[in-house]
This record gives structure tokens, C-alpha cells and sequence, in this order.
């Protein structure tokens, strides 16, 4: 067989390569020695095998082997066929010279690098700069950062100035000016605070009415031109004439436009109700009890009124009552609160003939209504 892996120029390694049988075993095989494997039920399939590779004949050569060393094919059950397992005890004699092949520990096998074998010592000492060039690096910004977050506070019995230093030419002199001294600072004016701070005109004006009319005012008796004479007369005059002459005038005379009628939501039964602005802003929203009322405010697009008890639910307006809104226990909603279109679109309520809502009423306004 050796001779055959020469013709073939195979090394031991190429055949551990080539057919996955330690290089030991090869050997072992080639000089037809049986006590290299350690279980000797392997060494039939591990000669048969090398055969074949060899292009040789596999039971001829098993059987030559088996001739040349002395192996005979243990049964199953018997020791032989186990595992060699290691002798406790020293052989003493002397140690019979082996071929090197049939060493397992032979040098020529190729070992296994470890993981510290491909660790560079270059890299160990890049790796260690790196890391110290992130460290710097880092506890500069949280440095910076903490002294950017840094507020310092020094308690001060003078109120803050102005300093502006003079040139040496002038002998080196430090002035300390208050805010209000034209140094380097100017102080706004009052119009330009004014101008900023103005405030925006009204979408509708304000009226504020007069005591009286202007056709009431006599220039000779108010302002620099008043004849002394004719106002001591005017002061002779009857005081109760001219109380009723200017009562009379300013009784006839008119200069705001009247206040809108209020209108209140009154509950006979506890119902839940919602108020939304034109805009869809909720402006009251809550189960009013029996007894209870809501305000409606006054304003320029009227609300929308939304109940889950229709039935419980009556409008005053100025203390009229109108209503109900709705069938008891029904759900009404987007009703515009306005005191015009529910005058036209409700009934009006009798308070003297419906006691039970009279008596809510009662309890919900201020005002004394006598229910029979």
C-alpha cells in the first residue's frame, strides 16, 4: 500500500485530506500495526476504504493485512472489540521503537491556531489610543456643556449701571452712569412706547351716551363767552322748571340701541345639555337638574343648543316661557338660540295654568311668579 501512494505521489496528509482518516491510521495500516486504533472494530472499514483509494482489491487487502499483523475480527460482544481504554499502570520494559507516522501527537499534523495567535501587538496599542482619543474627546463636550449651563448669581446693593472707559489721554478715568443717562444707551421715547404699545381699534365702536342732547348746550352760558348777566338771570329762574324742561328732553332722546333680550335655558327634569359657539367652541356643556338654569350670553352669531332629554328642557326669554323643546327622553340638536326664532318656532307656556313648570321656574329665577 505504500508503494501504491508513492506511484499515486499522495502524501499522508493528502489521503487525510481525501478520504477523512487521520494520517496516524494510514501509517498504522501501511505497517500493519492494529494497536494504534483505538476500538478495533473500525480498522476492517478503515483498511477496506484505503483499498479502494488505492485502486486495490478491498477483501485481498484486508486479508494480507490481517496476515502480516496478526488481527482477527472480534465479536460484537467481546472486549476486543471495545474501546482500548488507558492502563493505570507504567510499563516498565523498554519502549519497542515505532515508525513517526504511528504517533497521534506527530509535529508534521498541522494545528489549530489559537484566538490570541491572530491578535496583532500593533493593534493592541492603536486600539488603546483610540480609545483614549474618544475619552478626551467626550469629557471636553461635557466640559463645554457644563460651563455653557452655568449660571452664576452675585448679590448686588447698587442698582446696575453702565461703564465706559476713557481713553489714557484723559488720565485713565472710570464713569459709571445710570440707564437713564445718555452714555451709549438711549432711552426710548414716551410716543414710541406709546406707538408700540397702542392698542388695536375695535371692530364696533363703543357708545357711551351723553347726559343730554347737543342742542341743549347754549354757548353764553358754558365755556368763555357766558354773559354774566343772563346767567345770573338763568340762576334766578325756577329750579323745578328747568329740572322738568331738561327730564323732558332727555326722556325723548335716544343714543345706544336697547339690550337684547335675555334668554335662559330652564330644566323641569334633570337633562343633559350642550352649548356650542357658531365657531364649534363649547361654551356650556352639563346635566342640569330640575330647577337649574343657563344664560344664554349674548352674541353675534347665535349659539347652537343640543340636548339628550328634549322633554326637560324649556326657554325663557325675559321671563316669558317657551317650549318644550322636544318629545320626553328624545335627542335634539344644532337648535340656534336666539330669542326671535324661538318666539316663531316654540309655544308659548302659560305659567299660570302649568303649575309643576311654574314651580320650576320659581325655583330657577330669581324673580317671585305666582302659580295658582
Amino acid at each position: 500500500m505504500r508503494g501504491e501512494r508513492a506511484t499515486l505521489g499522495k502524501s499522508l496528509l493528502d489521503v487525510q485530506r481525501e478520504l477523512k482518516i487521520k494520517a496516524t491510521y494510514i501509517a498504522a495500516i501501511e505497517n500493519a500495526d492494529p494497536s494504534v486504533f483505538e476500538t478495533q472494530g473500525f480498522i476492517a472499514g478503515y483498511v477496506r476504504s484505503y483499498a479502494r483509494y488505492l485502486d486495490l482489491d478491498p477483501d485481498w487487502a484486508f486479508m494480507r493485512f490481517c496476515d502480516e499483523s496478526g488481527f482477527s475480527v472480534a465479536h460484537g460482544m467481546s472486549p476486543a472489540a471495545s474501546t482500548k481504554r488507558a492502563s493505570s499502570v507504567v510499563n516498565t520494559q523498554a519502549v519497542k521503537p515505532r515508525d513517526p507516522f504511528a504517533d497521534p501527537n506527530a509535529t508534521f499534523v498541522p494545528r489549530g491556531e489559537g484566538f490570541l495567535a491572530k491578535v496583532e501587538p500593533g493593534a493592541l496599542g492603536s486600539m488603546a489610543v483610540l480609545l483614549m482619543l474618544v475619552g478626551a474627546i467626550g469629557y471636553g463636550g461635557w466640559s463645554v456643556l457644563q460651563e455653557i449651563q452655568k449660571v452664576q448669581l452675585a448679590p448686588v446693593d447698587a442698582a446696575p449701571g453702565v461703564a465706559s472707559d476713557i481713553a489714557p489721554s484723559l488720565g485713565g478715568e472710570t464713569i459709571m452712569a445710570a440707564l437713564d443717562e445718555s452714555v451709549s444707551v438711549e432711552t426710548p421715547s414716551v410716543e414710541a412706547l406709546d406707538r408700540l404699545y397702542r392698542p388695536q381699534a375695535l371692530d364696533v365702536p363703543v357708545m357711551v351716551p351723553r347726559d343730554g342732547p347737543i342742542a341743549t348746550l347754549d354757548p353764553r352760558s358754558v365755556g368763555s363767552l357766558v354773559d354774566e348777566d343772563r346767567q345770573n338771570r338763568l340762576d334766578n329762574l325756577s329750579t323745578d322748571i328747568a329740572t322738568a324742561a331738561l327730564e323732558s328732553i332727555g326722556e325723548t332722546v335716544q343714543v345706544v340701541e336697547e339690550a337684547a333680550p335675555e334668554l335662559a335655558l330652564v330644566a323641569v327634569r334633570p337633562s343633559w345639555v350642550r352649548v356650542q359657539a357658531a365657531d364649534g367652541s363649547v361654551l356650556f356643556e352639563k346635566i342640569l337638574d330640575a330647577g337649574e338654569r343657563y344664560v344664554v350670553p349674548a352674541m353675534e352669531l347665535p349659539p347652537v343648543l343640543r340636548t339628550g332629554n328634549a322633554g326637560g328642557i324649556f326657554f325663557s326669554v325675559n321671563g316669558d316661557a317657551f317650549g318644550p323643546v322636544g318629545k320626553s327622553g328624545a335627542v335634539v340638536k344644532n337648535v340656534a338660540l336666539a330669542d326671535a326664532q324661538i318666539a316663531e318656532a316654540y309655544e308659548s307656556v302659560d305659567l299660570a295654568v302649568n303649575v309643576p313648570i311654574c314651580e320650576m321656574f320659581q325655583v330657577a329665577s330669581t324673580a317671585d311668579l305666582s302659580c295658582n
